[in-house]
């Protein structure tokens, strides 16, 4: 399949457009529907790449700490976010404990992954193994990324079970936090210009888009 880096097609009513040079803060819009077709970036790829390494080392740090700590009668208990997720497949909530790991979990993982792993090889300018499919896979995992949602479910439960336990908050509550801020921001950015930066021609270290 041939790849057209300098072309954008808009998501809404499939009008064809050349990719025009955009500046800081800058938006495209479409001329028939008015759908914004992409924004300018505020990261060159050295920035992006630190953030994504950044956002990489809080989701470990969500995941492998405790959110929360419970005590009551001298008993402790602690809970990460893939025990969350695991304790969901018992009890009535066992429906929602798949798409619960995928949300807050799967997903998040599948992003930082495969964006590091394209931007790695960005950074040389060249194209990962990969690219097309990552790159298609990075833009369908993005309904699918909802740490915001778990983030609001844990709250609920620490407040819930506040007034009959001890609730402590642990590392991964706030690592989860950082998450919700950090994902977003380098997930949510317009990918499509590193088809151009990262083309067979080009030559030297990638910069600006």
């Amino acid at each position: 399949m041939k790849i057209f880096p300098n072309l954008v097609v808009c998501e809404h009513c499939d009008s064809v457009y050349r990719r025009p040079t955009l500046a800081p803060r800058e938006a495209a819009h479409c001329t028939r529907c008015d759908a914004v077709l992409y924004r300018a970036s505020h990261l060159d790829l050295d920035r992006w790449l630190a953030l994504t390494v950044a956002t990489a080392i809080v989701f470990a740090i969500a995941n492998l700490c405790p959110v929360i700590r419970i005590s009551m009668q001298g008993l402790h208990n602690e809970a990460t976010l893939w025990q969350s997720a695991a304790a969901l497949a018992h009890g009535p909530a066992a429906p929602i404990a798949l798409p619960a790991a995928l949300a807050i979990i799967v997903a998040p993982l599948l992003q930082i992954s495969l964006l590091a792993w394209i931007l790695v090889h960005a950074r040389a300018a060249r194209r990962a193994p990969g690219f097309a499919r990552a790159m298609r896979m990075l833009v369908a995992m993005r309904p699918w990324s909802m740490v915001e949602v778990g983030m609001l479910s844990i709250l609920v439960a620490v407040i819930k079970l506040a007034g009959i336990v001890q609730v402590t908050p642990g590392a991964g509550i706030w690592a989860t936090a950082g998450l919700m801020v950090l994902l977003p921001l380098i997930a949510n950015r317009d990918i499509h210009w590193l088809w151009h930066l990262t083309e067979p021609a080009t030559s030297g270290k990638a910069g600006h888009p």
